[in-house]
């Protein structure tokens, strides 16, 4: 008989949309001059919760993504995408134009600046999403408004169900920062330095009920800090994505660690073992043009660590 943990669905609840991804043309002869450039764009689907639920579901993680798509192309476009995933989808119709997610890259790929318009997922009200219980982890990402993220976070510590949460950007963390209370316990908290800026101190956030803080620092790993004292620190190395091809696009990296993170603590790995398999997620997302990587599995993972 299977254990019951190893069936429970992970439940996500956050943003889902489109991605348009623009990145010019090496050239050698650029003189800084802000003009058009030649270049490649892609648009697919995307959003924080959303790419975190597909890691989850190509790694072998039975997931559940509860979000907000408008009645467009764009909301085709990610729910065709979430059944190909193979996501249990409950979509909210929301009367908005599906959220979107504009970024520039530079000519190697890295991050320039982005624009994140996430009005449909504004409109989710704490009745949109179903009770967690039953839920083998709940994820959450700060795209949601604050009344859910209370709402929702609250209902899984009544129900048992530990949560984990993305704080997305520097903005959107500022919405997170007034519930982050001893009464609200989180399992994970992912997030950049600038975001810990406004959040606060690790010392802080555990004493808030944080278990552990996970500092992602891009090509210089991640630090994790549980609330466990000295023995609970650890500094994880990235995986450099040039074992497996050289980095193509920052595009869903930290999206597919966190993903990846919950996947393995699931299974049964402490957290820095998980953190490790994180960064091999992170490493085959990086070189693959695209939010989330579609051939990604628990194996291709695997075969970095």
């Amino acid at each position: 008989m299977p254990d019951p943990a190893a069936v429970r669905p992970v439940l996500v609840v956050g943003g889902a949309g489109v991605d348009v991804v623009a990145r010019p043309a090496p050239r050698a002869d650029d003189d800084g001059v802000a003009t058009s450039r030649p270049g490649t764009t892609r648009t697919a689907a995307g959003g924080v919760g959303r790419n975190v639920a597909e890691v989850l579901a190509r790694l072998g993680s039975p997931t559940r993504l509860v979000t907000a798509l408008g009645s467009d192309a764009h909301g085709d476009l990610v729910r065709r995408s979430c059944a190909q995933a193979g996501l249990d989808l409950r979509a909210v119709t929301v009367p908005a134009a599906t959220a979107s997610y504009v970024a520039l890259l530079d000519a190697d790929g890295e991050l320039v600046g982005a624009v994140s318009d996430h009005a449909a997922t504004d409109l989710l009200g704490p009745g949109d999403v179903p009770d967690p219980v039953g839920a083998a982890v709940l994820v959450l990402d700060t795209n949601l408004p604050a009344p859910v993220l209370a709402a929702v976070w609250d209902a899984a510590v009544a129900a048992g169900v530990p949560v984990v949460v993305d704080a997305v950007s520097v903005p959107k963390a500022h919405r997170l920062r007034p519930l982050l209370t001893p009464d609200r316990p989180l399992l994970l908290l992912a997030a950049s330095a600038p975001e810990l800026a406004v959040l606060g101190a690790p010392a802080d956030l555990h004493g808030a009920g944080v278990a552990w803080v996970w500092e992602r620092r891009g090509p210089a790993g991640s630090l994790l800090l549980g609330a466990g004292g000295p023995g609970a620190e650890h500094r994880l190395p990235a995986v450099d994505p040039a074992r497996v091809g050289g980095l193509v696009d920052v595009t869903g990296a930290g999206d597919a660690m966190l993903a990846a993170w919950v996947h393995a603590t699931r299974g049964g790995a402490d957290p820095a073992a998980a953190a490790r398999y994180a960064h091999a997620a992170a490493a085959l997302t990086l070189a693959h043009a695209g939010a989330v990587r579609p051939d990604l599995t628990d194996d291709l993972v695997r075969s970095l660590l």
